[in-house]
């Protein structure tokens, strides 16, 4: 008999995702394209990611081993409603004062460490409301997901961008932000409570730490799928710093064109994930089908920006729908091996390898952006995707397997 995927709870997180994921998505747009054109360099958009990522070293190494005690929804709730709050208050303030670049550094600080922990909620709860036996499925849709809204709210964001601007667009992702969190609120979930006699204490939070670093040491598999993913997952959001400058400075490209090329690279994840909705890879081709897919994508960012446009649309829709086929079968895989109760620490330390990894790339590739071609600096990150493609994951490859064979 098949499992039902869709109960209650994975209907409610499912709506409070498509909530927060519109507002994100036209929020992102609107803000990359507000800091380019007020400071015209890539390295003042980059210092500006990087910003944005530095709480993710940080916060789930501090918040991780309480989430792993606490239930984990009071998290989740809490973080959007204050998430919600502070964009709104940011749009409101654009409404009446000039952009500040200061202003909005601090400011980003403040958002990514809310961003962070309710980040590092989702990613630990949401495997808890998928029903056993449909994990697949589960993240199947959570990868369609983005994809999909993403094909809507793209386009329109261009447009609410000239049509409303940046302070609006900020205040209803507010606004659908605080909607989210009251839609998470009817979520049901056991309070799995890991009580401490006398209290938690700095001891214990060391010991939590001790404990979920001992379970990494021994998972050498997922230690190189993270090793490589922090790697190849950095220099993608280094990257967007440089597609936004090139569309906006190349000769007969435009912030509408460049809605248009994230659009089909969506199009293709979304196919890519219901196929996978579908059909379920056999274990043992799944190592060799995820190796080959990490090879193609970086190979297609190498040559991304050196093609007509037309054929940069195919390019991103291929690489759409092979990432969604990957990313789903890593990440149901992934899951399924960490315990419950260490999932919020694993998944702070994800966090972290990428969030390093993304600011130093960031940094590195928005400086390249100021003295090399857009072009040249993009065929250099793939390239240092590729070869930590054949470092970690081929390199490690007896063990990885077993990671992707064994779940």
């Amino acid at each position: 008999m098949e499992t039902k995927l869709w109960t209650r709870n994975f209907s409610l997180i499912i709506s409070a995702s498509a909530m927060g994921t519109i507002g994100a998505i036209a929020g992102a747009f609107a803000l990359s394209f507000l800091v380019f054109d007020e400071t015209q360099s890539t390295l003042a958009s980059a210092l500006i990611l990087a910003i944005q990522l530095f709480p993710n070293i940080f916060v789930p190494f501090v918040a991780a081993p309480i989430m792993d005690r606490l239930p984990r929804k009071i998290f989740l709730v809490c973080g959007d409603i204050l998430n919600g709050l502070a964009y709104a208050a940011m749009g409101l303030w654009l409404m009446f004062y000039d952009f500040s670049y200061i202003a909005y550094l601090i400011v980003s600080l403040l958002l990514a460490c809310l961003q962070s922990v309710d980040s590092l909620a989702y990613r630990s709860i949401y495997p808890e409301l998928i029903p056993k036996g449909a994990e697949q499925k589960g993240y199947s849709v959570a990868g369609m997901l983005y994809p999909i809204l993403n094909i809507i709210m793209a386009p329109l964001a261009a447009v609410l961008l000239d049509r409303i601007g940046v302070p609006a667009i900020l205040i209803a992702q507010g606004i659908l932000s605080v909607c989210a969190a009251l839609t998470e609120s009817f979520i049901k979930t056991e309070n799995k409570l890991r009580r401490a006699e006398g209290g938690y204490s700095f001891k214990l939070w060391k010991e939590d730490i001790k404990e979920g670093l001992a379970y990494l040491k021994k998972e050498k598999g997922l230690m190189g799928i993270y090793e490589y993913m922090a790697i190849t997952n950095g220099v993608s959001m280094a990257n967007s710093s440089l597609m936004v400058a090139f569309f906006r400075t190349a000769p007969g490209f435009s912030a509408a064109m460049y809605s248009l090329f994230s659009v089909v690279e969506f199009v293709g994840r979304t196919v890519g994930g219901a196929i996978q909705y579908k059909i379920k890879l056999p274990p043992q081709k799944r190592y060799g089908f995820v190796f080959l897919v990490y090879q193609i994508y970086e190979v297609m960012d190498m040559c991304l920006l050196w093609i007509p446009y037309p054929f940069m649309l195919a390019n991103r829709a291929i690489c759409g729908f092979l990432g969604s086929n990957s990313a789903i079968v890593r990440e149901t895989a992934v899951q399924s091996r960490i315990p419950d109760e260490l999932r919020a620490r694993v998944n702070a330390f994800f966090e972290m390898l990428v969030t390093a990894a993304g600011s130093i790339l960031a940094l590195l590739i928005g400086l390249m952006g100021e003295i090399m071609d857009y072009r040249l600096c993009m065929t250099i990150s793939g390239a240092i995707a590729m070869i930590a493609c054949w470092i970690f994951i081929y390199g490690g490859r007896k063990e990885i397997r077993k990671v992707y064979e064994e779940s």
